[in-house]
């Protein structure tokens, strides 16, 4: 079982889900990314997803985009992301997923990325622009160093690029609740469970749910059907206005959806 796989199994063995946290590296430095990750992690995710600022974020919102930025105009570079996965990983026992869009992969070399990323203590990789019938490179070089690919589901995948993704996704199947960008909404998308239902149908064995939530009772809502909840721009936002304090406080609310969600199974 992988690392990440393993730590929603130890969510649910607790009688919860899995609280996947996002962040950006770089923002707002480098160094600041990091102990925000640590942040996180010590105040309840199970797992963090840490994204290199990339200068096209193409499903990445207001928040998310203004805080990449200025890691890129802060002057962060993508040999940075194994900087900053060694040293979190020396901090804390969390996985640590990478975010990241797949031409900075490419352009540093598919196996070359992925030694990098096992000799930080990464955990694996989260691929939100390329589909598994693309990624023969990254699928192999993925099977040889043990890291987990996490694939993402849209409600508008056809079955059969369902059942590609469930076939080729290890850890979990990143589930997106509603189409568009990142971004805190008032109401998640019934597509999500939805999607969920499909993937369960499929044989999915973890299923995490993204985009748009953003407060405690939207984790425990998702988690009603699902393994995990992803949450991004609320810890975004709260980093931003209220520094490793303010992102402490939000993180450790949200964290608490998910005592009061019934783990999928249990």
């Amino acid at each position: 079982m992988s690392r990440v796989a393993a730590a929603i199994a130890r969510a649910k063995a607790e009688g919860r889900g899995a609280f996947v946290g996002y962040l950006p590296l770089g923002f707002p430095d480098l160094q600041t990314s990091i102990d925000a990750a640590v942040t996180l992690a010590e105040s309840g995710a199970d797992i963090l997803e840490l994204g290199p600022p990339y200068s096209d974020p193409v499903m990445d919102g207001t928040v998310i985009q203004e805080a990449t930025q200025a890691a890129l105009a802060g002057g962060f570079r993508l040999r940075d992301t194994f900087t900053a996965v060694r040293e979190i990983a020396r901090r804390t026992d969390v996985p640590i997923l990478v975010m990241t869009y797949i031409n900075p992969v490419l352009q540093f070399g598919v196996d070359r990325y992925a030694d990098e990323l096992l000799a930080a203590g990464g955990a694996g990789l989260i691929t939100p622009d390329i589909t598994p019938d693309a990624a023969a490179d990254w699928i192999a070089a993925s099977e040889r160093t043990g890291l987990d690919r996490v694939f993402l589901a849209a409600p508008t995948s056809t079955d059969e690029r369902l059942a590609l993704i469930v076939e080729n996704s290890t850890g979990f199947v990143y589930t997106v609740s509603t189409m568009g960008i990142t971004g805190e909404r008032a109401q998640l998308d019934a597509a999500a469970r939805t999607l969920v239902a499909r993937l369960r149908e499929h044989g999915v064995e973890h299923a995490c749910v993204g985009i748009g939530i953003s407060n405690a009772e939207q984790v425990a809502s998702v988690l009603d059907y699902a393994d995990g909840a992803i949450v991004g721009t609320a810890l975004v936002r709260a980093l931003r206005d209220g520094g490793l304090d303010g992102l402490a406080e939000t993180a450790r609310a949200l964290a608490a959806g998910t005592v009061t969600a019934s783990a999928t199974g249990n």
